[in-house]
């Protein structure tokens, strides 16, 4: 019997194995880690710091609550979710390490350090029984899953009964003639930063092309449905350059 074809999945604008694509993103972000906060206002001017603060306002975190944050970097989701809840725990979880170790070095996490765990591990493999979180955030990092629609079975799996998924991702403005001039910024100004900045183009291009390639609000909306949540809905924010997805696991 003849070997299956191997399966593929996008790197950017690139087709790798699908094998491969975890391995090279880790990649990206093992380059970027040290600059990864300086390079988010930059190329957001900041503005990434209000799509956050409007997804903990739709979230509304409440106290006692668990938080798992999946793609969690350097912990920006987790220490919002922790100062609005008030107490609480928050779990960071990345597939890259010295993201993590970024996290850790920041005022915010010797400060919280009692409510925070740092776990290095994979969104479509969580290391986590069923039904162990209140909340299930990912930030910016879903279109870099290999296959988001099993990060989003996993999601459902640890969520306890009445828990809720948000998802914070860069999406797409309706209108046509906005869109164009957005991607001129992004595949021009948004390199040429990370090279300035990091020392680092070609990831920086990565994440632009990965953005380009990642489904727009409702066909996402439909994978979140897929998954098994309901009450599902999104805002756009800036436009639809940022898109909140939520759901919840009744």
């Amino acid at each position: 019997m003849a070997d299956e074809p191997e399966k593929k999945a996008h790197f950017g604008f690139s087709e790798v194995a699908e094998t491969e694509k975890a391995g090279l993103v880790q990649g990206v972000f093992q380059s970027v880690a040290s600059k990864y906060d300086v390079m988010n206002d930059a190329m957001s001017l900041g503005i990434h710091r209000l799509w956050k603060d409007a997804m903990m306002d739709w979230l509304a975190p409440r106290p006692d609550q668990r938080l798992l944050d999946v793609a969690g970097g350097t912990g920006d989701i987790s220490f919002r979710f922790l100062k609005r809840a008030g107490r609480g725990h928050a779990t960071v979880l990345d597939l890259t390490e010295p993201m993590l170790v970024a996290g850790r070095q920041r005022a915010e996490a010797a400060e919280m350090a009692e409510s925070l765990d740092w776990v290095v591990g994979d969104a479509m493999s969580l290391p986590f029984p069923a039904s162990s979180f209140d909340v299930y955030t990912i930030s910016f990092g879903i279109r870099n899953v290999t296959r988001p629609e099993v990060a989003l079975g996993e999601a459902y799996r640890v969520l306890k009964p009445g828990g809720r998924l948000m998802v914070l991702e860069f999406s797409r403005i309706p209108q046509p003639g906005l869109q164009k001039l957005y991607d001129l910024y992004s595949f021009n100004a948004i390199p040429a930063m990370g090279q300035a900045i990091a020392g680092d183009r070609d990831s920086y291009r990565y994440l632009v092309e990965s953005i380009r390639r990642f489904p727009d609000q409702e066909t996402f909306l439909e994978m979140v449905r897929e998954a098994g949540f309901e009450n599902t809905s999104y805002r756009n924010l800036s436009l639809g350059i940022a898109c909140l997805h939520s759901g919840w696991k009744i």
